[in-house]
């Protein structure tokens, strides 16, 4: 809205009035705040079943120290960020509703990598995969669409790292936990209710359908090529597609709105991208696949819109200096 009156200002023409809302009519809610909000409570319940039904195996205090940590992380860097930016810090002014909005996406983040993560009885290492998630929001920006924004999953790009720099002592935490204390009807219902909950999120809310349309579509792909070419066995290609772990990726990982395109066409080569650069690096043996995949097309993306911005900024160089040469002639 803000850059649509701006043109219409510097163009000279007549701005027009926004009518205010009718009295006794609430505002609607910004569907981003709605889709971080239901992401939260869903990691946080999916959490707890885990806890006390599904069988988690990281110690109970964890997610409560993970989650302490991401808060104090986002709350140190946005102080870090507003004074070099000389702007005041988005969680001041609004009181605790203004502070609760602004913590979501920190506890996103903790609850996904201790619950994605397994280290045994080392905590540290989960510390660190929370606070590189965090910081790398402040740290790997791009300007999209005319601001900056951080380009890279946290919750992935905190795993990622944590699981390069960790490698020998930590992995991914076993599939089997998620089911494990569940009898068979339970087992069953678990990836069912995650579907459930993930599509009406993704398709009424963060408006992803498409990413996890190319998503869904180009796993299926690769795993079919992989089997006509390198004779992979297609059971073994397409069954990851069944378990929890895929559905909690597909629904809560790849599907981040803040990091992922916001037209369909963009979301559906984004999500077929990331089928693609799994199946690549599958052929090489790759570990932890998943993550490794998020990574290098969120990193090709942000490097693509420092491209394009620095493009532009090249050619508005450019013309900026023909004009001056035509002005002084």
């Amino acid at each position: 809205m803000t850059s649509v009156v701006e043109s219409k200002q510097s163009a000279g023409g007549p701005v027009p009035a926004v009518a205010p809302p009718a009295v006794g009519t609430k505002p609607k809610p910004d569907p981003r705040y709605l889709a971080l909000r239901n992401f939260a409570m869903s990691i946080s319940v999916f959490n707890i079943f885990g806890y006390t039904i599904l069988g988690f195996e990281q110690p109970w205090l964890w997610p409560i120290l993970a989650v302490l940590v991401g808060y104090g992380t986002e709350m140190v860097f946005e102080v870090i960020s507003s004074w070099a930016q000389k702007r005041p810090p988005r969680f001041l002014g609004r009181g605790m509703r203004g502070m609760y909005e602004f913590l979501l996406p920190a506890h996103i983040t903790a609850l996904a990598a201790n619950m994605l993560l397994y280290a045994n009885d080392m905590f540290l290492p989960i510390a660190f995969a929370v606070i590189v998630g965090v910081t790398g929001k402040h740290a790997l920006q791009a300007p999209v669409a005319g601001r900056m924004r951080h380009f890279m999953n946290p919750s992935n790009f905190g795993i990622t790292v944590a699981l390069v720099c960790f490698g020998s002592w930590i992995s991914i935490a076993p599939p089997y936990q998620f089911t494990e204390n569940a009898n068979t009807f339970f087992r069953i219902m678990i990836p069912i209710i995650i579907v459930t909950a993930g599509t009406v999120i993704n398709a009424l809310l963060t408006k992803r359908t498409s990413l996890i349309v190319g998503w869904l579509g180009g796993f299926a792909i690769q795993a079919f090529l992989r089997t006509w070419i390198w004779d992979v066995a297609l059971f073994s290609a397409l069954g990851v597609m069944v378990g929890v772990a895929f559905v909690l990726f597909t629904n809560y990982m790849i599907s981040d709105p803040g990091t992922t395109p916001s037209k369909p066409m963009h979301q559906f080569m984004f999500g077929s991208s990331v089928a693609m650069v799994y199946g690549a690096l599958m052929l090489f043996n790759v570990v932890y696949t998943l993550f490794f995949a998020v990574v290098v097309v969120c990193a090709t993306r942000g490097a693509y819109h420092w491209y394009l911005h620095l493009r532009k900024r090249s050619r508005d160089r450019k013309m900026e200096a023909l004009g001056v040469k035509a002005a002084t002639a």
